[in-house]
């Protein structure tokens, strides 16, 4: 079982998605978790609602700060535009995905982030399953 850590600077669009798209997908294969480098007071309301036409619910989690003990906890990390604010912890593995911040985009464009973040999820599943 491997623990993966989403990160996003707000903690608020990608890094949520991320989660819970992963949760979904790996079931009790794998956990995982999503903080922010400068958290946000609430998810952005374009992710909750592009979210929840999945039939994910977003309403109620609260965007958290990335602590090095977070990270600790990983054994992937995954960025998404915190650059050189996300802690470095020799031994884990970091992956990049550059995608873009979904906060007052139009929905059509979340809606296009989201499946991105959908078929990088499956990616990762399977490198983390051996497939």
């Amino acid at each position: 079982m491997a623990t993966v850590l989403f990160v996003c600077v707000h903690n608020a669009g990608r890094s949520q998605m991320s989660q819970a798209l992963f949760r979904r997908a790996a079931g009790d294969r794998h956990t995982a978790i999503s903080a922010g480098t400068t958290p946000a007071e609430r998810v952005n309301s374009e992710v909750v609602e592009v979210m929840r036409e999945l039939g994910i619910d977003l309403t109620d989690r609260k965007p958290q700060l990335l602590t090095r003990e977070l990270a600790e906890q990983a054994d992937v990390v995954i960025t998404m535009g915190c650059g050189d604010a996300c802690p470095y912890i020799p031994g884990k593995q970091y992956i990049d995905w550059d995608l873009p911040d979904p906060n007052g985009r139009p929905i059509a464009e979340v809606r296009a982030t989201r499946d991105e973040i959908g078929r990088r999820v499956t990616a990762l599943l399977e490198l983390l399953d051996g497939s």
